[in-house]
């Protein structure tokens, strides 16, 4: 591995640069899901990728619409007998802001060194192009791929995937697969690959105070009617005691406690408190007591408030009640809790604790579950291999604290598990300023791929039914495996 321009002596220098200029204009479509007026830039983004996938040799290219953005669809197929592979992606990214925050061009694909950068380049971009180029050296070496293949491309995930559980469950045959492989999460460093095998669930909402109809005057009004604003504040700051811990009554209840093996092996190959706290840029950490940092974001459940809004927020004063107030949250769960479940606890805790003056109403926006895999699985296990091979080292197996909803609406509906094969690492900056991919590791993904695509093409019909039969979040998922 010498220069991102020359990363394996085995490939073309020609095709290198093809498929970096490839990736640079994949990741300059300004695809924001988020960003009503970037519908045109999705569209185009999924368009472009339908093209790339029929130049690669895949069949079946569709581009199916949605209410909100498309879909991309590809396959090649026709070898009964044979396992089928189920590769996700998502095409659409987070927002810029704040775009002052950025030093390179958001959507310039520039390539500095070992990285290329822009929003999108490592989530998900990047990761999944990974996948299309192994296929794209096996088809245009004239092989017959070891395995069926199917491509299902997104443009919706960044918003919570709010029409794909209807896609998948009206094309269910079509997406019919043993397995599916993601690649959406991180190494654990550079050049140390990881496995991931858990992955958090997530309730996401807005909770809107109102009161009178209008702003009112606060000389007039002040001290006479309750503020919504004020209101808001007082039932956010009553979501968690002194201690981080949430207050909702009940919450924890079902929240499955880690084995102490587990918990042993995440402690020794997971990042240390002082490793975290770096790279979060602060001095101390918060939560709740009794778990290191890491085991609070990957094993436990967590409330942020990701937005407040309400009164005046101009340059200046303006000496009003305001009429309404909204805040944002934020729940990350843990193994065993239903985020339907979690909704209702919280509709219940706010009926109980708002004041009789204001009007409070909550909007849940997004519901997924936890999920788990065994690594003891044969496809995880032949997951472990690739990346030994492509690496040069065996991965370590972790936990992320973050949401991945396909994942469950794909056990759900289709019933197969998901790998969670990861080339990101975790200071890539994603959801942020000068977000960018390690373009090494983008090489040496590449390789993984190739040998994993050829692995899963050995297992036998037998380890298939295995993987495919197995519930994932019903099969405890043991580091130790």
């Amino acid at each position: 591995m010498k220069t991102a321009s020359a990363p394996f002596t085995h490939y073309s220098p020609a095709w290198a640069r093809k498929t970096l200029a490839e990736l640079r204009e994949l990741v300059g479509f300004a695809s924001i899901s988020t960003a009503p007026g970037a519908a045109g830039a999705v569209r185009a983004c999924a368009e472009w990728l339908a093209r790339h996938l029929r130049g690669l040799g895949l069949e079946g290219v569709r581009v199916f619409r949605t209410p909100g953005h498309p879909i991309v669809y590809a396959e090649k197929t026709g070898l009964p007998g044979r396992p089928t592979l189920l590769i996700y992606g998502h095409y659409d990214v987070q927002p810029v802001e704040p775009a002052a925050a950025w030093t390179v061009p958001p959507f310039g694909g520039l390539v500095r060194g070992p990285r290329l950068y822009g929003r999108g380049a490592s989530d998900d971009k990047g990761q999944f192009f990974v996948h299309l180029k192994a296929l794209e050296l096996l088809l245009a070496q004239g092989e017959t791929l070891p395995l069926n293949v199917k491509i299902l491309l997104e443009g919706e995930e960044e918003i919570g995937s709010p029409n794909l559980g209807a896609f998948i469950r009206a094309h269910r045959r079509l997406l019919r697969a043993d397995w599916a492989l993601l690649s959406d999460t991180n190494l654990l460093s550079a050049g140390q690959p990881a496995l991931t095998y858990g992955l958090r669930g997530s309730l996401a909402a807005e909770l809107t105070v109102t009161g009178p109809p209008a702003e009112l005057h606060s000389g007039v009004f002040g001290g006479a009617v309750l503020n919504p604003l004020q209101a808001l504040t007082t039932l956010l700051a009553a979501l968690h005691d002194e201690h981080g811990r949430v207050a909702i009554p009940g919450f924890y209840e079902p929240v499955q406690p880690a084995a102490a093996a587990e918990r042993a092996y995440l402690r020794r190959y997971g990042p240390a408190d002082a490793q975290l706290l770096r790279e979060a840029r602060v001095a101390r950490g918060w939560g709740e007591p009794g778990y290191t940092l890491y085991e609070r974001t990957v094993l436990r459940p967590s409330l942020s408030i990701t937005g407040l809004s309400g009164g005046f927020q101009g340059e200046g004063v303006q000496s009003i009640v305001p009429a309404r107030a909204s805040a944002k949250l934020s729940f990350r769960l843990a193994e065993g809790q239903d985020p339907y479940r979690v909704e209702e606890q919280l509709r219940a805790y706010l009926r109980r604790r708002t004041p009789p003056q204001v009007r409070a109403t909550l909007r849940a926006q997004l519901h997924a579950p936890p999920y788990t895999v065994a690594p003891a699985l044969p496809v995880m296990r032949a997951a472990a291999q690739a990346y030994a091979h492509g690496f040069g080292r065996p991965p370590v197996l972790q936990r992320s604290g973050g949401t991945i909803p396909v994942v469950s609406l794909l056990e759900q509906h289709l019933g197969i598990p998901t790998v969670l094969m990861g080339f990101g690492l975790p200071d890539d900056h994603k959801h942020g300023p000068d977000e960018f991919l390690h373009l090494p590791n983008f090489w040496r993904g590449i390789q993984t791929s190739l040998f994993f695509l050829r692995r899963l093409g050995q297992l036998t019909s037998s380890s298939c039914r295995l993987c495919s039969s197995s519930t994932a979040t019903a099969t405890r998922a043991r580091a130790t495996a």
